[in-house]
């Protein structure tokens, strides 16, 4: 990467003639260097997306004066847009429960550079992973859920979150149902990762299940978070086929790989400003 400033800029408006040459005669204008462009026009929805990848010159203005001069191609576009500035690492704050795979996998990615981010919070419904989570030096907050009182954990749960000023909130297996309030205040920045059997195998032991009914595909799914129960945008999903020889340990530990896997994408890709949300779909700029 560029020693020099280096952006994001993500935009999403109804599609027209002219976005494009605007917004890089925009930069150029301003002396941006563009390194990277991706974009697309939905036939269906008629919405344009575009992910452009800059760097500030000698003559670029600073970031806010500079967004002040966009908004005025933006209005005349009617964008909804978003400079990003990439020296900064996205604080993503992890949720688990007793399941540690994903979490795992997205400690050790982010201890190796894999992932370049800042972890401010783990905060569990259990205290199974606190050891393993202070090794790594990030503070634990373990929250017991009251069967009778949901409300006054998930208030304290936002309260973490908020006093990390999250970019990001990844449930990586946490077995919780999250409030409809809890979920509307952290939309389009809170994934989760499930196993692709769902809706067909709900509840309990759904490899299992799937095992009983001779699955010959197993797989996982990260998606953002909304009021509807594993219903929200799908960011990435990955297949692994399997067949008569494979029992149920077998499923679930093939299961959790493609799980680790999806996830780390989902937020590669989330934190890299990739993924733009087009209704109850996703654009991805892979």
């Amino acid at each position: 990467m560029s020693d020099k400033p280096h952006y994001v800029l993500t935009i999403t408006c109804p599609d027209t003639v002219g976005i494009v040459a605007a917004v890089s005669g925009f930069l150029t204008q301003h002396d941006c260097f563009i390194t990277e462009a991706a974009q697309y026009g939905d036939p269906l929805s008629r919405r344009f997306f575009s992910r452009i990848v800059f760097t500030a010159g000698a003559l670029t203005p600073p970031p806010a004066e500079l967004e002040k001069l966009f908004a005025l191609v933006a209005e005349r576009f009617q964008m909804i847009w978003y400079l990003h500035d990439m020296s900064r690492k996205a604080r993503v704050v992890i949720m688990v429960s007793k399941f540690g795979h994903c979490l795992v996998d997205l400690l050790h990615r982010y201890h190796t550079g894999q992932l370049e981010i800042e972890i401010p919070a783990v905060i569990s419904n259990h205290p199974d992973m606190r050891a393993f989570v202070e090794w790594h030096g990030i503070p634990y907050h373990f929250l017991a859920v009251d069967k009778h009182d949901k409300a006054a954990q998930e208030g304290r749960v936002m309260e973490l979150i908020d006093k990390a000023q999250a970019d990001l909130v990844v449930l990586a297996r946490y077995m919780q149902i999250l409030s409809s309030d809890l979920c509307r205040s952290m939309a389009g920045r809170a994934i989760n990762i499930h196993h692709s059997f769902l809706p067909s195998f709900k509840g309990a032991k759904p490899y299992h299940q799937a095992h009983a009914r001779g699955v010959k595909i197993i797989g996982a799914t990260a998606h953002y978070v909304t009021a509807d129960l594993d219903e929200g945008p799908i960011i990435e999903q990955a297949v692994e086929r399997v067949d008569h020889t494979a029992t149920p340990d077998d499923l679930v530990a093939i299961g959790r790989d493609i799980e680790n896997v999806v996830l780390a994408r989902a937020v590669r890709w989330h934190i890299e400003r990739r993924v733009l949300l087009n209704g109850t779909k996703t654009v991805v700029f892979k």
